[in-house]
């Protein structure tokens, strides 16, 4: 472990916290914000909820028809409504989107 009492290796820490404060003043570049990526992110979830829904209805359409022995029926059907889900849920997650965006306009001409 480093000892703080060394005065060569204080001097190397104030000499690192110099640069570190000279860098941060000329504007160095900072690491991607969340913010450049919040489009993506939306459009992943979207993406995950439509599959999700699609992989739940499929395993139960498989699992109901497995158990009965009429193997397409059921398959379809749950399918179908998987589809239906994640496609309610993809508009639910769009219209949360737009809300939050409608309000951060209406916050943005309050202050104007």
């Amino acid at each position: 472990m480093s000892d703080p009492q060394n005065p060569s290796e204080a001097a190397r820490l104030k000499a690192l916290e110099a640069r570190i404060a000279a860098a941060k003043a000329a504007g160095a570049p900072t690491p991607h914000v969340k913010k450049d990526y919040s489009q993506a992110q939306v459009a992943w979830r979207m993406v995950i909820e439509l599959v999700a829904g699609l992989v739940i209805g499929f395993g139960i359409g498989y699992g109901l028809d497995t158990l009965l022995g009429t193997m397409p029926i059921f398959l379809v059907l749950f399918i179908g409504f998987g589809l239906a889900a994640g496609v309610k849920t993809m508009l639910r997650s769009a219209n949360e989107v737009q809300e939050r965006r409608q309000a951060e306009d209406a916050a943005e001409k309050r202050d104007d």
